[in-house]
């Protein structure tokens, strides 16, 4: 029997790593958000890989806390190793990784989700949507609770006929064993949404005390770690490290020996799996000319002895997985806590989305996270982030907001996603973003903090904080400009750095120009008069030595605009232009780009194309116009 068991702005389902972000950012732009999930103990948990951030997903994270959300903050709180990767390289790559306390991380994401006003955290599993002519208007549970929304985001992470599969054994479930959701997978396929059956897996979980440490190499933590949060001043102190060592000569003859029972090569396994995160059996198979491969260990929490084993994902039987443990140094009397397993799940086609992440099938409907194709909890937050302002700005009749490529990682993301599909899990790479030296690590404040502030997530007193950084980093930029110095002022310096030494006065930005030459040794020569802290400084010296770079990328930026301001109107009919190749004319009639640049990153869409697509509108706006008139 069902009942009418509340009404709300946004109605948020899954409380993973999307649905968290989603529900947040809606109730803190003032909407009243339902925030539903199969278990209030999973909220925020980490089924997978104890940790945040890394090359892309460090960005992606950021840039989450620049917009105003919450996953930056919430390891900040909760990390036990905090590590800078990539900074033997240029600034473009360095990303931010941190080793997190799984069940403090998801507590504190609880708890703040409990605190937060407008924001209602309930359990329940969802199994159908009320659709009235075309539009979600609410939610129907398994106990028959009637939730009526203005705008849904599903964020069902890879709970959607999730099945557990271990060599020969499958049942169905959710990740840990956690309740699967059938009848809505079922719900969404008869509202027209199509869905593909993908794969992901985790490794087994090993007892500290049976590791033998002293075969493997201590990983520590930074000295002085930074912060995803930009808010964030305090660390932690007894960072936790973790350790490495490599698989064995016998760990690869086990794995080859019992190929035969190997789900994804028997065959048991339908789900496309993802390419940059490969299964042991996997990498085995695929790289079988290298003789050993990394696996790291890394502690799940400080008070728990469970060990993840970074690099080991798999879905042998669990007496296989026993075996390649104890082949492995340092394991070879390992006692294992929990098998690793691989699981299936259903996602939703995300060339079926608009770039807010708004369904086109149905309107108020928003999907986010691995719903949505994506492999990893910093590209479900991002995600997540972005459905929750765009569903709550959607209930208060605004425009959505639509991060473009050359503005973040996000932007990237969701723009692969909505353009061009996956036909596996997808995972944000630094690779896949035109313009990263534009979208870097240490920039994400400069780039979204004032989307964040227009929106209504980022408070007057951090914009303020923010203004007096960009004020204080241009005077410094300027000042560096006008400041010359003499040769024998910098004589020494110079030739303690092994650079060349002046025959004229120069101005100090040149100087900082030089590879050699770092901000902190002009800071000697000429200190500068107001107060700039740590990531100031960084800003001056990176914008300063990668200006020509910058300004490059910035030309590109301006003529991507132009092609993103041509827009293409909803009533087009792509089957009557002439001279379009039929292959294009069907991704963008199934697809239905906003804009000329979407339509030209759609694959199997030809600059020709373009070329007759965009005579076609001029064409089509000369007819609008003269009916206007």
């Amino acid at each position: 029997m069902n009942y009418n068991a509340g009404e709300f702005d946004v109605i948020v389902i899954g409380a993973g790593h999307a649905g968290c972000e989603a529900a947040l950012a809606a109730a803190r732009m003032g909407s009243e958000t339902l925030l539903l999930t199969i278990n209030l103990d999973m909220v925020a948990f980490m089924p997978c890989n104890p940790s945040i951030g890394g090359p892309a997903k460090g960005h992606v994270v950021r840039e989450i806390d620049a917009l105003g959300g919450e996953m930056g903050r919430n390891i900040d709180k909760t990390y036990i190793q905090m590590r800078m990767l990539n900074t033997g390289k240029g600034p473009a790559v360095h990303a931010l990784r941190a080793q997190a306390d799984k069940f403090l991380y998801q507590h504190t994401m609880k708890e703040t989700i409990e605190k937060t006003d407008g924001l209602t955290l309930r359990q329940g599993m969802v199994e159908t949507l009320i659709v009235e002519d075309g539009v979600c208007k609410g939610v129907v549970t398994k106990t028959g609770a009637t939730y009526y929304g203005k705008a849904i985001v599903l964020t069902t992470g890879t709970y959607l006929r999730g099945k557990i599969i271990m060599g020969e054994l499958m049942y169905e479930s959710g990740p840990n064993n956690q309740q699967p959701a059938v009848k809505l997978s079922e719900d969404l396929r008869k509202h027209g949404l199509e869905l593909v059956r993908f794969k992901t897996g985790t490794p087994p979980r090993v007892h500290q005390d049976t590791i033998d440490f002293s075969q493997t190499s201590i990983q520590p933590g930074d000295d002085k770690p930074k912060f995803f949060s930009y808010e964030t001043t305090e660390e932690i102190p007894n960072q936790l490290p973790c350790w490495l060592t490599y698989t064995s000569e016998q760990t690869h003859q086990i794995i080859n020996d019992n190929l035969h029972r190997a789900p994804m090569f028997s065959g048991a396994i339908e789900g496309t799996g993802p390419r940059y995160c490969p299964s042991i059996e996997d990498k085995i198979v695929r790289f079988s000319d290298k003789p050993k491969h990394q696996i790291f260990l890394e502690p799940e929490g400080r008070h728990t002895k469970e060990y993840y084993v970074q690099g080991l994902s798999t879905s042998m039987p669990e007496d296989v997985q026993l075996q390649i443990l104890r082949s492995i140094p340092g394991l070879e009397k390992v006692e294992m806590m929990r098998t690793g397993y691989a699981i299936e799940y259903d996602a939703v086609v995300p060339t079926q989305l608009f770039p807010s992440l708004e369904t086109k099938a149905i309107s108020g409907l928003f999907t986010a996270g691995q719903i949505n194709g994506t492999s990893g909890y910093e590209e479900a937050a991002g995600q997540g982030v972005m459905a929750g302002i765009n569903a709550a700005r959607k209930v208060q009749g605004k425009e959505p907001v639509i991060l473009d490529r050359s503005e973040a990682y996000i932007g990237v993301l969701i723009d692969d996603l909505v353009t061009k599909g996956t036909s596996e899990p997808y995972r944000l790479l630094t690779s896949r973003a035109e313009y990263r030296l534009l979208l870097r690590h240490d920039n994400a404040d400069m780039r979204l903090t004032k989307t964040g502030y227009d929106i209504g997530l980022i408070t007057e007193e951090r914009y303020a904080r923010h203004m007096e950084k960009v004020e204080r980093v241009e005077a410094e930029i300027e000042r560096l400009k006008t400041t010359r110095v003499k040769p024998e002022d910098v004589q020494a310096l110079l030739s303690s750095l092994g650079s060349t030494e002046l025959t004229n006065s120069s101005d100090l930005l040149s100087l900082l120009r030089r590879p050699e030459v770092g901000y902190e040794h002009l800071h000697e020569v000429s200190p500068s008069p107001v107060e700039l802290t740590e990531d100031m400084k960084e800003q001056v010296e990176i914008q300063v030595k990668y200006s020509g770079y910058i300004e490059k990328q910035l030309l590109q930026v301006e003529r991507l605009r132009k092609m993103e301001k041509k827009r293409i109107p909803d009533d087009i009919i792509y089957e009557d232009i002439h001279g379009i190749a039929m292959e294009a004319k069907q991704k963008l009639a199934k697809i239905r780009p906003v804009s000329i640049g979407q339509a030209s990153r759609i694959s199997g869409v030809t600059p020709a194309d373009i070329s007759i697509l965009l005579v076609h509108l001029e064409h089509y706006n000369r007819v609008v116009a003269a009916r206007a008139q």
